[in-house]
C-alpha cells in the first residue's frame, strides 16, 4: 500500500465556521457578547429536541430557551462551576470512575473536596463495552460525606442514567445538605443541595453533545439528564469552538432558571454582576463584585464557530456513523472487541473508536501503536487509569478492571475529515500491525 498520513483528531472546519468568525470581529464583539448568548439558547434547543434548525431569535424561543446553558472556555470550568454552584467543598467526598480523563477528578479537587474512585465494570458495559462504573461498587461509596457523583459518558456512550438514579435515591437519607453561610453563593448553593435533597449526579458530558438514552422511559438527550452536565468544545471534540465549553442543569423546585445563570455568569467573570453586553445601557455603568471568583467567560470569537458547527453537526455525526460501520466490519473480522456506539435505549455521539485486542499485554499494545504510526496512522489510548498518574497516586491493584480494560486497549483515527480510502487504509494497516505483533 502508498502509505498515508492519518492524523488522530483534527478539527473539522469549514469556510462557514471562518466567515461567522470574520464577521464577529468586524461587528466589534470580539468577548462575551450577543453571538455566546444566541450559542447559549441553540444549545439548550438542540438537548431539548435534538434539532439544530429551531430558530432562536425568535422572541418566544428566546423566552423559552435562555438561561438553560451557560458556554464558559472549558469543559474543565464548566465542571468546577458545577461542583460550586452546588457547594462542593472541603470536607464533602465527590465519587469519580477510575477510568476516565483527569478533569473528571481534578474539578473536584479545585473546589476542595475529596475524590473517590470506583473501579469499572469488568470488561466494561455487558452491551456497548464502554467502561462504566461498576454500581455496585459505586453504592458501597456513598457516605454521609458524599455530595456528587460524576458519571463519564466515555467515548460519546451515555451512561445507566436510571441504575445511577436509583441508586442515590436509596442512599438519601445519608444525605445532609449544607446550610448557608450567608454569603450570595453560599445562601445560592444551600437551597440547590435542599431541592434536590440528595447526592447529586453531575454528568462528565464531555465526549456526548447530541448523543442520548432512554431514561426513565422517555428518550432524553444529555443535558436534560443529569442533575447538572458539563460539555467540551476543545479542537479535538465532535463539536468544537476551538476551547471552550458549557454547563446544562435540571431546573429546580423553587429556584429560578434565571438565578443559577446569573450565579454561573458572575462565578465566571471575577464574581463582577454585570457582563460587558449589560454594562452598554444607558447608565448602566455601574457594577458590584458580589465574590473574588474566577475568569472562564466563553468569547463571541469561540461562539461563532460554535454557530456554524451546530449547522453542520447533524452531518458531521452522520458522517461518523458510516466511519464506525467499516470499523466494525474489519473489527467483527479480526475478532476484536470494540465499542457499540449504538442500541436500543443509546444512541451515542460517536466520538471516540475504541478497540480492545484480546490476547495482548500493554507492551505488545504499545508495538502495535508504534508500528501503526510508522505506516502513518496516528492512534491514541483512552485512558490510563487515573490511580496509575502521578498526581493522584493511587494503588492501581485497588482498580483491576480499569487496568485490565487499559492495557490492550487501542483508540482509532475518526473524524469528519477521514476518506473511505483513508478508512479502508487504516483497517489495512491495524491487520498488518496485529500479524507482526501477535
Amino acid at each position: 500500500m502508498e502509505k498515508r498520513v492519518i492524523p488522530f483528531s483534527p478539527p473539522d472546519i469549514s469556510e462557514l465556521e471562518i466567515a461567522e468568525v470574520a464577521e464577529a470581529l468586524r461587528s466589534g464583539w470580539i468577548t462575551t457578547g450577543p453571538r455566546t448568548k444566541l450559542l447559549e439558547r441553540r444549545l439548550a434547543a438542540y438537548i431539548e429536541t435534538g434539532r439544530v434548525d429551531v430558530d432562536c431569535t425568535a422572541q418566544e424561543n428566546i423566552k423559552r430557551y435562555e438561561n438553560r446553558v451557560v458556554c464558559l472556555n472549558s469543559a474543565t470550568a464548566a465542571e468546577e462551576l458545577n461542583l460550586r454552584l452546588l457547594g462542593v467543598g472541603p470536607g464533602d467526598e465527590v465519587i469519580v470512575p477510575s477510568y476516565t480523563y483527569t478533569a473528571s477528578a481534578s474539578a473536584a479537587i479545585h473546589c476542595g473536596a475529596t475524590v473517590r474512585f470506583v473501579d469499572i465494570q469488568k470488561d466494561g458495559d455487558p452491551v456497548t463495552h464502554a467502561p462504566e462504573m461498576d454500581y455496585a461498587a459505586l453504592e458501597a461509596a456513598i457516605t454521609e460525606k458524599t455530595k456528587a457523583i460524576i458519571p463519564v459518558d466515555l467515548g460519546g456512550i451515555v451512561c445507566d442514567y436510571d441504575r445511577i438514579f436509583e441508586i442515590v435515591e436509596r442512599k438519601r437519607s445519608l444525605f445532609t445538605p449544607a446550610e448557608s453561610d450567608r454569603t450570595p453563593l453560599g445562601e445560592l448553593s444551600s437551597r440547590i443541595q435542599k431541592a434536590i435533597g440528595r447526592v447529586a449526579v453531575v454528568a462528565d458530558c464531555a465526549h456526548s453533545l447530541g448523543a442520548s438514552r432512554v431514561f426513565h422511559g422517555e428518550r432524553k438527550y444529555c443535558g436534560a439528564i443529569a442533575d447538572f452536565t458539563s460539555f467540551s468544545f476543545h479542537a479535538v471534540k465532535n463539536f468544537t469552538t476551538a476551547e471552550g465549553g458549557a454547563s446544562a442543569w435540571l431546573p429546580l423546585d423553587g429556584i429560578d432558571n434565571a438565578e443559577i445563570y446569573k450565579m454561573y455568569q458572575m462565578l465566571s467573570l471575577h464574581g463582577q454582576n454585570k457582563d460587558a453586553l449589560a454594562k452598554t445601557k444607558i447608565g448602566a455603568w455601574e457594577y458590584d463584585i458580589i465574590g473574588p471568583w474566577y475568569k472562564c467567560n466563553m468569547t463571541d470569537i469561540m461562539a461563532a464557530i460554535g454557530l456554524r458547527q451546530l449547522d453542520r453537526y447533524p452531518a458531521l455525526l452522520a458522517r461518523r456513523v458510516e466511519i464506525m460501520k467499516k470499523y466494525d466490519a474489519v473489527c467483527d473480522e479480526l475478532g476484536i472487541s470494540h465499542l457499540i456506539h449504538h442500541t436500543a435505549d443509546v444512541d451515542s455521539s460517536n466520538h471516540l473508536y475504541l478497540i480492545r485486542v484480546p490476547g495482548i499485554d500493554e507492551q505488545q499494545r504499545n508495538r502495535i501503536i508504534e508500528k501503526m504510526a510508522e505506516r502513518g496512522v496516528a492512534t491514541n489510548v483512552h485512558y490510563k487509569p487515573l490511580p496509575m498518574m502521578t498526581a493522584y497516586g493511587k494503588d492501581c491493584s485497588d482498580y483491576p478492571n480499569s487496568y485490565d480494560y487499559y492495557q490492550n486497549l487501542i483508540t482509532l483515527p475518526l473524524h469528519t475529515l477521514l476518506s473511505d480510502e483513508d478508512v479502508g487504509y487504516v483497517c489495512e494497516v491495524l491487520k498488518e500491525a496485529m500479524c507482526e505483533v501477535r
